[in-house]
């Protein structure tokens, strides 16, 4: 499953969670979940689906080549939609 590391960033930012707090949370290291944010490493599949899950969005919010103004609030009927 190929991963927008710029939407992950920012969806993660507009939930107000530091990058630290949700590596503990979803049990992985903070450089890591660093460089799959800024795109310098991949992601495996279930990585992806607990960072999702932790911020309660749908995995193709993550998923997808979306920029990260074209990400609306969670819970947002334009974002639940599918693309």
């Amino acid at each position: 499953m190929r991963h927008n590391g710029a939407a992950m960033k920012a969806i993660r930012q507009k939930c107000g969670i530091p990058l630290r707090r949700l590596a503990q949370d979803i049990g992985v290291d903070p450089g890591y979940l660093s460089r799959v944010e800024n795109g310098q490493r991949g992601a495996g599949d279930e990585t992806l689906h607990r960072y999702a899950d932790r911020l309660d969005v749908p995995i193709e919010a993550i998923t997808h080549e979306e920029t990260p103004r074209d990400q609306d609030e969670p819970g947002s009927p334009r974002r639940d939609q599918p693309h």
